[in-house]
């Protein structure tokens, strides 16, 4: 399968995980689109099972970076925003509809040149621990957080994280449509 890649997309296939920032802060300017990407992200129902927490207090996003396996970056963003979600009525779509939210944050983040980050809570201890941290109680939980900022060059070295992307070839099946049998040989019903 050969596609000739459409201009259009460039902001998607150009997104990168940004785990390195500047001191410059975000301005608000900038962070509400971001927030409005996230609030008109199509949800299963139309739940909208998610509230969003900006966190700005360094401290916080300290505490935060130590939940997850590969947080570290929200301690050294300037802003971060975590994803409460209530997934009691979000039902079994909210997590999903939570990362949809994050990424058209992330996206519009990005088309404004700023970078991202997201970062999941782990094990579940880890996730009931960044609720309270959050200002968020049950049955508001918080697993994932998105770093936010104004990119600064990754220091020298090899990055633990690989790069790059599958070919298509390795990522796509394709079950291709049955031939259709003569007139008058179906199953008849």
């Amino acid at each position: 399968m050969h596609v000739t890649p459409d201009p259009s997309a460039s902001a998607l296939t150009s997104l990168r995980a940004t785990r390195w920032f500047t001191d410059e802060p975000v301005r608000d300017e900038h962070l509400r689109p971001v927030l409005e990407a996230g609030r008109w992200t199509g949800s299963a129902r139309n739940r909208q099972p998610w509230r969003f927490v900006v966190v700005r207090d360094r401290e916080i996003r300290r505490q935060l970076a130590r939940l997850g396996a590969y947080a570290g970056h929200l301690a050294v963003a300037p802003l971060v925003i975590a994803l409460a979600v209530e997934e009691t009525a979000g039902g079994e779509d909210a997590q999903f509809d939570a990362g949809r939210a994050a990424q058209n944050m992330m996206l519009a983040a990005h088309v404004q040149g700023l970078g991202t980050c997201p970062a999941s809570f782990f094990p579940a201890e880890n996730a009931d621990r960044a609720g309270p941290l959050c200002g968020m109680a049950p049955p508001w939980r918080v697993r994932t957080a998105i770093s936010l900022g104004h990119p600064a060059p990754a220091p020298p070295g090899k990055p633990a994280i690989p790069t790059g992307r599958l070919p298509l070839a390795e990522l796509v099946t394709e079950i291709p449509e049955a031939p259709k049998a003569p007139e008058g040989t179906g199953p008849v019903g």
